[in-house]
């Protein structure tokens, strides 16, 4: 079975878009928010978008329950697809996916959503989330509708011209409950304060200083200054704390982390040697 990618920010269309890009790349299987659809057929998994809140709704599209995984596993060597698309927000969260399907030493044939959209095209994609809370699922609305009972779902139909045929594909937009509950939006204090949880359990860190989130509409840039308590491989001290920060942050919020820059402002030891009364001797610098 050969993978493929589709990576994006939230909300800048790649449900929109997977079913174009599927055609393209001969996939007969994709796999969105936790959905597994084969052939317009909806064969395994439960939709994130059914989640009650934004943090389930992460899990779920990671398949982080191992039912969950364990159902669409099995629904793969089934149907036997013989292209799989997976969208995802990042690299990190399609490997996190393949982890869970047990598929990590495929590899990947990588698509950004900026290859096959504009930049109007995710303006407007943002534009339409943010201020109607509608998100697409590739699949019919009749097959969308067996799962989300009580739940608002229209239909999207449009006619794609692919390599080889012209067809007639037809998409769900549905409101998730986490979307049609009110306006709702995560502080930047609150990921500073994630960022900063995350970096202190690292070893080798003795304490975060200060942490400074900036957000725009393509994502997070966070900057972290931090005190090391080891004299010794502070560089992989330091490039080990940029790695969890940046997963800890997409994994509980879904938010685009674009950079992650970590300062070394003080280094703090126990010495080996020790005074008189036994007591260790602190340095800093």
């Amino acid at each position: 079975m050969n993978i493929h990618a589709l990576i994006g920010p939230s909300g800048t269309g790649k449900s929109h878009r997977a079913s174009m890009v599927a055609e393209q790349k001969n996939a007969d299987g994709i796999l969105d928010d936790g959905l597994l659809i084969v052939d317009g057929r909806i064969v395994a998994g439960i939709s994130a978008k059914r989640e009650a809140t934004r943090v389930a709704a992460v899990k779920r599209a990671i398949l982080a329950d191992e039912a969950h995984a364990e159902a669409v596993r099995n629904a793969l060597e089934k149907v036997a697809p013989h292209d799989l698309l997976i969208l995802g927000t990042s690299m990190n969260m399609v490997q996190h996916i393949l982890t869970a399907l047990n598929l990590g030493d495929r590899t990947v044939n990588w698509v950004r959503v900026e290859e096959v959209t504009t930049p109007e095209e995710r303006q407007l994609a943002r534009q339409i989330r943010r201020q109607q809370g509608r998100h697409v699922i590739p699949a019919p609305t009749m097959e969308v509708k067996k799962g989300f009972a009580g739940y608002w779902v229209d239909p999207l139909r449009f006619i794609f011209r692919g390599r080889h045929r012209q067809m007639e594909v037809e998409k769900s937009i549905v409101r998730p409950t986490y979307s049609s509950l009110g306006n709702f939006y995560i502080a930047d204090s609150v990921v500073a304060s994630i960022a900063s949880h995350g970096a202190g359990r690292v070893s080798g860190i003795a304490r975060v200083s200060r942490a400074v989130v900036q957000s725009t509409p393509e994502g997070l840039s966070i900057d972290l200054e931090v005190w090391i308590n080891t004299p010794r491989h502070i560089f992989q001290v330091l490039e080990g704390t940029q790695r969890v920060v940046y997963e800890i942050i997409e994994e509980a919020t879904a938010l685009n982390v674009l950079t992650v820059r970590i300062q070394a402002r003080r280094l703090i030891w126990e010495e080996p040697n020790t005074h008189n009364d036994g007591t260790a001797r602190i340095s800093r610098r």
